[in-house]
């Protein structure tokens, strides 16, 4: 007898669904935004601990602190590219209007004069 596998295999190329999309790329942003929290809590055990280069320790720290945020927005705000496989759903036309024939004369229109 064939064992099954655990997952079922991929038949369709169909993309991933925006909830598994969104959920990928807050992980990510959770991740870079710990790995900085790292960097301020590194660079505060360097200054206690005196190494040698304390300076490029703390430059390196303070590049990983200012640089990360960035790049976490940048990515947890990225989207895959559309396939061409995949076209964009067809936006609806706007119906025109129907032409209505001018009436020969205006409508009359009701004027108010506020002068006594």
């Amino acid at each position: 007898m064939k064992k099954q596998p655990e997952r079922p295999v991929l038949i369709t190329d169909a993309a991933r669904s925006q909830e598994d999309q969104l959920r990928s790329r807050q992980i990510r942003y959770v991740t870079m935004m710990g790995i900085r929290a790292g960097c301020l809590i590194l660079g505060a055990v360097l200054i206690s601990a005196q190494p040698p280069l304390l300076p490029l320790w703390l430059i390196l720290c303070a590049a990983g602190m200012v640089f990360l945020p960035w790049a976490a927005v940048l990515i947890a705000n990225d989207r895959p590219p559309k396939s061409k496989t995949h076209p964009p759903a067809p936006q609806p036309r706007p119906h025109p209007r129907a032409v209505t024939q001018q009436p020969d004369e205006p409508a009359p229109h009701r004027t108010i004069d506020a002068e006594p």
